[in-house]
């Protein structure tokens, strides 16, 4: 044991009033360690509750081990919420060599499933999830050394000391622990006083400080096994047992109040007491002389009526102190009308109104009947809470804070909701590259003319725009590859900018175009028809010819197109034909080198809306580019989905929807089917919802803040 543990271990005791005695055994020494044991898969998941995991193992062996942590829509999370999986290793009477911290939410990179590789020893492991609002999601596993040993140890302890009369320690108390292991023998030996965290034992422990106290205890051998928890419970009073002075006892009263002070409905009273000789033995409590109650936590009265009610402590040396409290409880009004709450939510935002690293909900509630009595709130799917000071949310995510308030007569308001998004704050420059492409010669050169391909990643906010400079023009934004047919040497710098501003290192890509005249390559050309079809795959009233064409060698020169058997015409923009009947078409291209392309042709069929083809289902269709819900931007292209009506028709944000939840569930049962379709991805599909979420579409105004 080192000197700076033994230091720290004597501060906390001399905090506690305790006293080390000389040392004794804990029991027998430990086994050897046993054997690596086969490796193991140990699966923690999580759902939509913030009080408990939704599976978590409890025993183990030791040896190579895999964690598997998931939380997504297949384990029961279907709102999208963050939850961790951390490894205790700082409380005594636990393992702490073993570090696992894991974040996960279903629309992360890995969808929610994470693994680690560990080796587990024998012992216990304590685990926790460390977001806010999340604290009750704990727990324990026991490791056993797999050698057999499945039997805890045996574990005692005893009392020691000057006792009075009364069986009260005089002074102080020494409490003795001891365990001992037939199996693989006693690994640690633990105790707690009076409600503290549980610290290892190694010597008898002298309780010194007056009052009522309790020890309990545990064992744990090298295989894991944990005992029965034991308890030993007993008073300590001062010196020479000469305490003659009484306890102090005093009483407060909480509850909803009128202009006299009187109490509206009930009143709730709280006693406290306090001994610095003996200690409290015991706390009674009487009301309007109708005999004395022993005091165990707060009472309350409802019955309208004036009260008196006395009170009395007794210490560990007998004797007693008395006090009173008095009040009136009156009855509550007729108020039928609930109070008036709502919720306003600050914070650092970004362009997209996203709460940078935290969001604070500040909740305030009025009633001009009886008075506010309670303000709650909810956060996420939560258990509802008592409201006391502005709640901080500094989870990443999507979030919704449900909130209410109760009157003095029992009136609760509507449920109100507040919905936002918490991202971490974006420092990081996004990550930038390009390539060149095209036919070289000898030399290195690109013949007749070079491709240039840019890509960019961003892991935090995301890619906003990539912008390329070709020698010295100016700075462009970059749509798609850039074909540079000029002769001669050429400098092409590029740099990309993400969501938070973040602008990456400029990038310099340096080649030369030489010659096309040993270009013998046609270009290829391509092209698309688009517009409303019918059942029959006819389009409706018109359609539009687009086409394009790729030259790796010197260039792409032009594009041509003939119409239904008329004159070859040079393309420039895309083509639309509204005139009803069978149409034909023909395309080629032309490089700088004079290689013609192959004649393509193509075919379409226009017919006039009517009794024939299938009417428009949406004939005012949302057009916009992309799915926007409310004024949240999804960034999804609003294509049409096959009859007319594009994704932002579907999304129907404009219906009458009785709470933004009924909106949310609609909107993914939407998008599961375009899915299903064909029409969009997943990727696209969580990217609707997330703006379906932060649209507050459905909820009242403060839903929308």
């Amino acid at each position: 044991m080192s000197r700076r543990f033994l230091a720290a271990f004597g501060a906390a005791v001399a905090v506690l009033g305790l006293v080390a005695l000389p040392a004794a055994s804990a029991g027998a020494a430990p086994a050897p360690a046993p054997a690596a044991a086969a490796a193991q898969t140990l699966t923690w998941t999580a759902n939509n509750s913030t009080t408990a995991y939704a599976s978590a193992p409890t025993s183990a062996v030791a040896g190579a081990t895999t964690i598997v942590f998931e939380t997504s829509e297949a384990t029961g999370n279907t709102t999208g919420m963050s939850h961790t999986l951390n490894f205790d290793t700082s409380s005594p009477g636990y393992n702490h060599d073993v570090n696992v911290a894991i974040t996960a939410n279903p629309f992360d990179a890995d969808n929610g499933h994470h693994e680690q590789a560990v080796t587990l020893t024998p012992g216990r492991y304590r685990y926790f999830c460390t977001i806010p609002g999340h604290s009750t999601m704990t727990g324990e596993f026991t490791v056993s050394g797999g050698n057999g040993d499945t039997t805890a140890p045996t574990v005692a302890a005893t009392v020691t000391g000057t006792q009075d009369t009364a069986g009260n320690y005089v002074g102080s108390a020494t409490v003795t622990v001891s365990a001992s292991d037939a199996g693989s023998g006693v690994s640690t030996v633990e105790y707690q006083l009076d409600g503290g965290t549980y610290q290892t034992y190694t010597a008898p422990v002298q309780v010194s400080t007056v009052g009522s106290h309790t020890v309990k205890y545990r064992a744990t051998d090298n295989a894991g096994n944990t005992s029965t928890e034991g308890t030993k419970t007993f008073n300590v009073v001062s010196g020479g047992g000469n305490d003659t002075t009484p306890p102090t006892v005093s009483g407060s009263v909480a509850g909803a109040q009128d202009s006299s002070g009187n109490y509206v409905g009930s009143a709730t009273v709280t006693v406290t007491a306090a001994d610095s000789g003996s200690g409290v033995s015991s706390i009674e409590y009487q009301v309007n002389d109708l005999g004395w109650n022993p005091y165990t936590q707060p009472f309350q009265v409802t019955t309208p009526s004036q009260y008196t009610v006395l009170l009395r402590a007794t210490d560990a040396a007998g004797n007693v102190g008395n006090g009173q409290v008095a009040f009136t409880v009156v009855e509550a009004p007729s108020d039928t009308t609930p109070p008036a709450v709502d919720a306003e939510v600050s914070g650092s935002q970004d362009s997209s109104g996203n709460y940078l690293d935290s969001a604070t909900v500040t909740i305030s509630a009025t009633d001009t009947g009886t008075g506010v009595a309670s303000i709650e709130y909810k956060l996420d799917s939560g258990a509802w809470t008592a409201y006391r000071a502005p709640v901080v949310v500094n989870t990443p995510g999507q979030h919704m804070v449900s909130y209410r308030a109760t009157d003095v007569a029992g009136n609760v308001s509507d449920e109100g909701m507040a919905m936002f998004t918490v991202v971490q704050r974006d420092t990081t420059a996004p990550v930038a590259s390009g390539q060149v492409a095209g036919q070289q010669d000898q030399n290195g050169a690109y013949v007749g003319s070079a491709v240039v391909t840019l890509t960019a990643t961003d892991a935090g906010s995301g890619v906003a725009s990539i912008e390329y400079k070709l020698d010295s023009g100016a700075w462009t934004v970059y749509a798609s590859p850039v074909q540079v047919s000029t002769l001669g040497a050429h400098t092409l710098q590029y740099r990309a900018t993400d969501v938070a501003g973040n602008v990456s290192t400029v990038g310099t890509l340096t080649f030369t175009v030489a010659s096309g005249g040993t270009d013998t390559t046609a270009p290829s050309v391509s092209a698309v028809v688009s517009g409303n079809q019918n059942s029959n795959w006819q389009y409706v009233d018109g359609a539009t010819i687009t086409l394009s064409a790729l030259d790796t060698g010197s260039g792409v020169a032009s594009i041509e197109y003939a119409l239904d058997g008329g004159a070859w015409t040079v393309y420039t923009t895309p083509v639309t034909v509204d005139s009803e009947g069978a149409h034909t078409f023909r395309y080629r291209a032309t490089d700088r080198a004079g290689n013609v392309s192959p004649e393509l042709s193509g075919s379409f069929t226009i017919v006039e809306e009517g009794p024939g083809p299938a009417p428009d289902a949406c004939p005012s269709s949302d057009v916009r580019d992309t799915v926007i819900i409310g004024e949240a931007d999804s960034q999804v292209p609003n294509v049409d989905t096959g009859n007319g009506c594009t994704i932002n028709d579907l999304i129907d944000e404009d219906g009458e929807w009785a709470s933004a939840n009924d909106f949310i569930r609609y909107v993914k049962s939407v998008t599961r089917e375009l899915v299903q379709n064909g029409v969009i991805d997943s990727d696209a599909r969580a990217r609707i919802v997330a703006a379906a979420i932060d649209s507050g579409v459905g909820g009242d105004s403060a839903a929308r803040v």
